[in-house]
C-alpha cells in the first residue's frame, strides 16, 4: 500500500480559524511534525474539495462548526525529518460557531487561540505559511 506525502506527494488542506485578531492552533503529536504548534487541517479525500476537507478537518479536530471558508495561499513542504512531501491549500474563516475542544487527545496535545505576536514555538512550516499570509492580509 502506498502513502500519501510519504510514497508520494499529498495534497492536504488547512485552515486558519481567526477569532478576535487570534489564530487557532494546536500541538501536533504525530508526523509530520510531531510537537509543532500548527492550524488545523489535514489530508483531502479522493474526490473531496479542498475547502471542504480544510472545512471538515477543523470540525474534527477543534469541535468547531465551520460556516465557510476563503483561500488564504498554497503551502509547499519537503519534511526532511519525516521524510514526508505535502502540498496544501490552506484557507481562513472568522465564521465559525462552537468553543475550541480538544477533540482528537491521539492526534493533538492541545489547542488555543493565540496573537499572531505572540505564537507559540515550535511553528510548523504550514502555520508559518498562513500567518505570513495573514500579516501580509493585515488579519489580526
Amino acid at each position: 500500500m502506498a502513502y500519501p506525502g510519504i510514497d508520494f506527494p499529498g495534497v492536504g488542506a488547512g485552515l486558519a480559524v481567526i477569532n478576535d485578531g487570534k489564530l487557532l492552533l494546536c500541538r501536533r503529536l504525530k508526523a509530520p511534525e510531531a510537537g509543532h504548534w500548527g492550524i488545523v487541517g489535514g489530508k483531502v479525500d479522493h474526490m473531496e474539495p479542498a475547502a471542504g476537507a480544510a472545512c471538515r478537518e477543523a470540525e474534527e479536530e477543534s469541535g468547531l462548526k465551520i460556516h465557510s471558508a476563503r483561500f488564504l495561499c498554497h503551502s509547499e513542504q519537503r519534511i526532511e525529518a519525516d521524510r514526508q512531501h505535502w502540498i496544501s491549500l490552506i484557507y481562513v474563516t472568522d465564521d465559525f460557531s462552537g468553543e475550541p475542544q480538544l477533540t482528537e487527545p491521539d492526534k493533538l496535545s492541545d489547542i488555543g487561540w493565540y496573537s499572531l505576536d505572540n505564537l507559540p514555538q515550535p511553528l510548523s512550516l504550514f502555520a508559518q505559511d498562513a500567518v505570513k499570509a495573514l500579516r501580509a492580509l493585515a488579519i489580526s
